[in-house]
């Protein structure tokens, strides 16, 4: 079997998904894309396909290798995603080929379902307490919220107190079982980021996510010691070169990793591998399409420290189309009792509706995040 040809497909709402084909007709499907950066991270996947085509596609680890190595300038959220669709694409052609799930030839599942957590409210957490009940009344057992909004170096206690009240307000609707976290999206500093930490104790959160940006990490040392809330991050490291000092370190309890970002179901698998020595949970990163979120459940499957599943379905940015809508086999991602089932199709085990693709790829999408500034006209982090 050779690789034949790559096609790109950038769709709404922030997407970009990749179809692999080879000449025995097999085609895998990946998802390389950087939200806000999917035409560049388009041709960073079309440079890659030089090498790639007339290749065995089987060679997953081999082209990994060289995709990675063999440019002489390597890592960074751009190359990485473009490796990351690649590398699912692969695996989704290896997994049809020989008639398995991707799981089974990473071992074979040791668990049937994964707990997930929906999305709540939007990027600025406002009266969102009533939109928590409603998720919950659905089956979630944990949501997520983002945390706060702008926060300069060092800002007032009406912020930290905006923040806390929002909180406060989630915990008392849904009552103290369910499962809370709060990503602070990398826009709180080490000052505050230990002042908001220490008032959000009482509420009891599952975690809390990227408390400071990843670039910033040795300012964890200092946060850890002002809560006893979990710390997640990962979402912007991309190998597990970037993640080595954050687990060896030991101040995060929860890496998440972004298998459209950092090096496909292949490098995940490796990262979840370290931390799991670490005894670091995994909850990987994904407010992306269903190629994506097929690969996560392909990793969460068979590692052992993998406990929870962020998925997109009804998340704010999925405007115009959401995860459904892509594949037509809907019911693989079963969501029951705040789980969903790993998919038991070969390869990735989803079917994703060309036809649509290819409709919805007329329209394609330049999505950008929102540019945020301080009162005082100073870029703030969205």
């Amino acid at each position: 079997m050779k690789i034949t040809k790559l096609t790109t497909y950038i769709v709404p709402p922030r997407w970009l998904f990749l179809k692999v084909e080879t000449d025995e007709g097999i085609v895998g499907w990946g998802e390389p894309v950087v939200e806000g950066r999917a035409l560049t991270v388009q041709a960073a996947v079309h440079e890659l396909e030089d090498y790639l085509i007339g290749k065995d596609p089987f060679l997953i680890e081999d082209h990994w290798t060289v995709m990675y190595r063999g440019g002489f300038y390597r890592g960074g959220a751009v190359h990485m995603s473009a490796i990351s669709g690649i590398d699912q694409a692969l695996w989704d052609i290896k997994g049809k080929a020989l008639g398995q799930p991707i799981h089974s030839l990473l071992g074979g599942q040791l668990r049937d379902r994964i707990k997930v957590y929906s999305w709540i409210g939007g990027d600025r957490p406002s009266d969102v307490a009533n939109n928590a009940k409603e998720v919950v009344a659905q089956g979630f057992k944990a949501i997520k919220l983002n945390g706060c909004e702008e926060m300069q170096i060092v800002d007032t206690n009406e912020k930290v107190e905006k923040a806390v009240e929002t909180i406060a307000a989630i915990r008392e609707a849904i009552g103290p079982h369910i499962g809370i976290g709060v990503d602070f999206h990398g826009r709180v500093h080490k000052p505050m980021a230990k002042v908001l930490a220490k008032e959000l104790d009482p509420y009891k959160l599952m975690f809390i996510e990227e408390p400071v940006l990843s670039e910033n990490k040795e300012a964890l040392r200092d946060i850890v010691n002002h809560t006893s809330t979990p710390i997640a991050l990962g979402e912007r490291l991309f190998s597990r070169w970037d993640f080595k000092q954050v687990l060896s370190d030991g101040y995060v309890d929860i890496i998440q990793p972004d298998l459209s970002h950092a090096g496909g179901i292949t490098e995940c698998r490796k990262i979840a591998a370290m931390a799991e020595a670490y005894d670091v949970a995994l909850a990987p990163h994904c407010p992306l399409g269903p190629i994506a979120l097929a690969a996560c459940l392909q990793v969460d499957a068979v590692s052992y420290n993998a406990f929870i599943q962020e998925q997109s379905l009804g998340i704010h940015y999925n405007k115009g189309n959401d995860i459904l809508d892509y594949i037509s086999n809907k019911e693989v991602f079963h969501y029951a009792d705040g789980f969903v089932s790993i998919p038991q199709g070969p390869g990735l085990g989803i079917e994703v509706d060309e036809a649509y693709v290819i409709e919805r790829a007329k329209e394609g999408h330049r999505w950008r995040n929102p540019i945020w500034r301080h009162a005082d006209g100073s870029f703030a982090e969205w």
